[in-house]
């Protein structure tokens, strides 16, 4: 009873798996068609991120008002506030600051998934991530020598790209998976 119920959870998580493997794919080719709306899209997100973080740390301050860091948690939030406001008003304008995050989110994001492809590079289909690794690596290094000229249209190109291609590499991992819990049931 209980392996029955493990393999329809398993099974169930590979369906989720392929669903999103094919969103990424099809969210990544939207975003290489239309790069700057994908851009701004990617600006806009991050504002409303940095609004969140805003009230956070004013709440923060609210409650901490009598341990002496009220002022450095107002500070902060004003801070995050303040960069949101920008970003929500002239978001075009904020891509240039964005693109060099984003090239050393890429760095990272790279580095992370090649990392995780050596540790599992046992299991059937993770050569595909070391794939992703590099792809993103180079991704990354594709839009910091290029910045600031690129940035209108680098961030949704390769965010676009990026997602397109975490897309690719994860569906053949995630049919793999599909293939082996078939056998297994």
């Amino acid at each position: 009873m209980a392996d029955s119920s493990l393999i329809g959870i398993a099974k169930q998580s590979v369906g989720w798996a392929i669903a999103l493997s094919i969103l990424l794919i099809l969210a990544g080719i939207l975003a290489i068609v239309v790069p700057l709306a994908a851009g701004i899209g990617v600006a806009v997100v991050i504002a409303w991120l940095l609004v969140l973080g805003g009230v956070a740390h004013l709440a923060i301050a609210w409650h901490i008002r009598s341990t002496g860091g009220l002022i450095w948690q107002v500070l902060l939030g004003l801070l995050y506030l303040a960069l949101a406001v920008y970003l929500l008003l002239w978001p075009v304008a904020g891509l240039a600051s964005l693109t060099l995050l984003l090239a050393g989110y890429l760095s990272v994001k790279g580095t992370l998934v090649l990392i995780l492809a050596f540790r599992i590079r046992h299991l059937p289909g993770s050569s595909w991530l070391f794939f992703d690794g590099i792809i993103s690596l180079i991704l990354g290094a594709m839009i910091g020598l290029s910045w600031p000229s690129s940035s209108e249209w680098a961030i949704g190109t390769l965010i676009g790209i990026s997602m397109f291609f975490a897309g690719i590499t994860r569906l053949p991992m995630a049919m793999a998976a599909r293939r082996t819990l078939a056998k297994a049931a």
